[in-house]
């Protein structure tokens, strides 16, 4: 009697404790990762609306300045989440970080900008110059060298053209010290150079690849399997939070100029353009949608395939392997919850 008691104990204390484990995993914070730019908007709507914790999930959002740091820092289980570009995601899968993309965040962002009286009509004419770029194998570079320069100009990156790496915030001094004949950036530098009056567009990549994807909500393969209610509730989260940027773009623009700390831009005549202009003109080449379409997972493989030709990726592989839409389909079909009980 006195052993079935001891068991009956043990047993209790350690469901007891499984059920305090859990309950502790629950309550610490999912930590979410994103990439500070103005295509990853979604992800600062979503934490300044309150939209994360009117889902019922705690979250602490950080941003990163790029993504192969991102990556690291989930690699090293600093991060459970993230908001990041899809080239990442495939490089490091191959490398045996088993992540996977559960949905689209936004499409458009990128463009080849060059001073306003240059004589460059088309990137092809860049040929024997210098063009600014990150660094090199990271997801921009992957699509300036693939697609920008080689498919789609037919010049041969570090043979007809040199790329100069450096920080996207570096470029636009770079061009107006004629260091570089053009830069490869995105949003919000390209709208700010263009308000400016000192540059103009040579390729808008949005126009050229009509809304092609570009960053991705992606979350770990330890996320998925022990916080999967979480993972729901912030892809319901960031659902809102595109719905809003789409539906109020007014206020939308107001928090995004707040966020990333956009300055007043000065014209060269003088004039002051307010930092809500900076986002507007943004829109023009930038969107957002959640949704992952049969083109996405096209366009996906592309990059894929310009990864692999161009040395940065170790194997072959494809977008199927590592995009599960169910996720955001679970999330969207889920019955929302009152305003009353997001509350609580």
């Amino acid at each position: 009697m006195r052993t079935t008691k001891l068991l009956l104990s043990a047993t209790l204390g350690l469901s007891f404790l499984g059920a305090s484990l859990s309950t502790h995993a629950q309550d610490k914070p999912l930590r979410i990762g994103w990439v500070y730019a103005l295509g990853n908007a979604p992800a600062v709507i979503a934490d300044r609306k309150g939209f994360f914790r009117e889902e019922g999930v705690n979250v602490e959002i950080k941003s990163f300045g790029d993504g192969p740091v991102v990556q690291q820092a989930l690699s090293s289980g600093e991060l459970d989440m993230a908001y990041i570009g899809v080239p990442p995601v495939y490089q490091w899968y191959a490398r045996g970080l088993n992540s996977r993309i559960l949905a689209k965040v936004n499409y458009g962002q990128a463009a080849v900008i060059t001073q306003a009286d240059s004589k460059i009509k088309e990137v092809k004419d860049l040929k024997g110059g210098k063009i600014a770029g990150i660094a090199k194998g990271s997801g921009m570079d992957v699509l300036l060298r693939g697609y920008v320069l080689k498919e789609a100009s037919g010049l041969e990156p570090d043979r007809d053209i040199n790329v100069v790496s450096m920080p996207a915030g570096n470029m636009t001094a770079a061009l107006d010290r004629n260091l570089v004949d053009a830069a490869f950036t995105w949003e919000p530098f390209i709208s700010t150079a263009l308000l400016r009056g000192t540059s103009r567009v040579v390729l808008d990549v949005n126009k050229a690849i009509p809304e092609y994807p570009w960053y991705i909500v992606m979350g770990m393969p330890r996320t998925l399997a022990q916080r999967p209610d979480d993972v729901l509730k912030v892809l319901r989260a960031h659902h809102r939070a595109i719905d809003f940027l789409n539906k109020h773009p007014d206020e939308a623009n107001r928090i995004l100029a707040e966020a990333f700390e956009i300055a007043p831009v000065k014209t060269a005549d003088g004039r002051e353009i307010a930092p809500v202009k900076v986002i507007e003109e943004a829109r023009k080449r930038i969107g957002w949608s959640d949704r992952i379409e049969n083109t996405d997972l096209q366009f996906i493989q592309r990059l894929i395939n310009y990864s692999r030709s161009l040395g940065f990726l170790n194997k072959d592989l494809k977008a199927t392997e590592f995009i599960d839409t169910s996720w955001q389909q679970r999330a969207v079909q889920a019955p929302a919850k009152p305003a009353a009980a997001r509350q609580n």
